[in-house]
């Protein structure tokens, strides 16, 4: 990787880790904050949809605005946001505040991954370029699961969970330096002569019937992804009979196995057709699922299903994500915080709703049910224009090579 890509990527790649880092801490440190605050796991974790349904709220208006005032300011000022966020967390004498300090968060979450993801567009070219940055933006946010985690569950060992919050703060701080440090995009803004309002952005990306298919796919991904990572520590201890450490052990090979495919993500749709490779691997994840909660005859089987479904997931999400920011190229960030907030929205459904399948029929029920979500998913993905493909479904030019590392 070039000097002059690295400084373009890492803000990118930072402000979706720092998202990550500030979603994922809450899940090692339940049980502590709900005996150090005198609440329920369950009221300590209302802040995790508090979060979710900010940062649902806030990026429908934050979207449309990168593309007024561009990438730069977002990083920083959702740095800024998020950083203020975790430390009031970390501070937080009672529930109610410690709910506040996830609302603060909640808008610097709304900020960081919309800027990060439409920022591709802004400082890398269209084609194997963007895709290739496309996985490294996707790909980090895994680093949360492999190395913050770990790392959040020794300072609580070791401190408390307060002392916890310094990993996803320092996170928050690196992103809030690289992003100070990036040059203001000279395509994006100015090539916007007059500039859309919040509302024309959301009308554009919502009365575009190949933007709004890849919207609602995106959302139902989500929800079905997230409904088989919440759960996933669960069924492993359920089945096993498996202690955390051990979960958190084998839920990072998953997430090893997610970064890896992320960062090929562009040899691959350079390789092979962009948008049935994505709609393949969005089928291939439904059909893994169905076995992974419904057959459990050793640790190393599951581990081995749930890489699977990983090498599938990586692909999915790098190529989905360039695909939507494709959709509609004058306004990479109304589609980036349109991705934002179906994340976002994926995020509270598909936990709640996971949670109502296990509590009434058991995981082998869910396994079945998010099969079906990520099948229609990829049946969305079906009527999503791809601009390398025209209306008779050849390439109508020969795909950039992939960008070596």
């Amino acid at each position: 990787m070039t000097s002059s890509r690295a400084r373009r990527l890492l803000p990118l790649v930072l402000a979706t880790t720092a998202t990550q880092a500030s979603i994922v801490v809450l899940a090692p440190l339940l049980v502590e904050i709900g005996r150090d605050l005198g609440a329920s796991v369950s009221a300590v974790g209302v802040a995790r949809s508090v979060l979710a349904g900010t940062a649902f709220a806030g990026s429908l208006a934050i979207g449309p605005l990168i593309d007024r005032i561009g990438v730069r300011p977002l990083i920083v000022r959702g740095s800024l946001l998020a950083l203020a966020g975790v430390v009031a967390t970390a501070a937080s004498p009672s529930l109610l505040v410690f709910y506040a300090a996830h609302v603060i968060t909640g808008v610097g979450v709304a900020c960081l991954p919309s800027a990060g993801f439409a920022g591709v567009a802004s400082y890398f070219d269209r084609g194997g370029e963007m895709t290739w940055a496309m996985g490294y933006v996707v790909g980090a946010q895994s680093l949360a699961w492999i190395l913050g985690n770990p790392i959040v569950g020794t300072l609580a060992d070791a401190g408390s969970w307060r002392l916890a919050y310094a990993v996803p703060a320092a996170v928050c701080v690196a992103a809030l330096v690289a992003g100070l440090s990036l040059r203001p995009e000279a395509g994006l803004v100015a090539a916007n002569d007059e500039p859309d309002s919040i509302r024309d952005g959301l009308a554009a990306v919502f009365s575009d019937r190949s933007a709004r298919r890849w919207a609602i796919a995106e959302l139902v991904s989500y929800a079905a992804w997230t409904a088989e990572l919440t759960y996933a520590g669960a069924f492993y201890i359920e089945q096993y009979g498996v202690s955390t450490t051990t979960v958190g052990v084998l839920l990072a090979v998953g997430s090893v196995v997610f970064l890896t495919m992320s960062l090929n993500t562009a040899r691959l749709t350079a390789r092979f057709p962009r948008r049935p490779l994505i709609v393949l691997c969005g089928f291939g994840m439904g059909v893994v699922l169905i076995p992974i909660l419904n057959w459990a005859p050793a640790v190393s089987v599951t581990l081995a299903l749930f890489c699977l479904m990983a090498v599938f997931a990586g692909v999915r999400s790098a190529g989905s994500s360039t695909l939507g920011l494709e959709q509609l190229p004058g306004r990479p960030g109304a589609m980036m915080g349109a991705r934002t907030a179906s994340a976002q929205l994926g995020y509270m459904i598909g936990a709640a709703g996971g949670g109502l399948v296990i509590a009434l029929w058991g995981f082998g029920t869910l396994g079945f049910v998010l099969f079906l979500g990520m099948a229609s998913s990829a049946y969305l993905l079906l009527g999503v224009r791809d601009p390398w493909v025209d209306g008779s479904g050849t390439v109508r030019e020969r795909l950039p090579e992939p960008v070596p590392d």
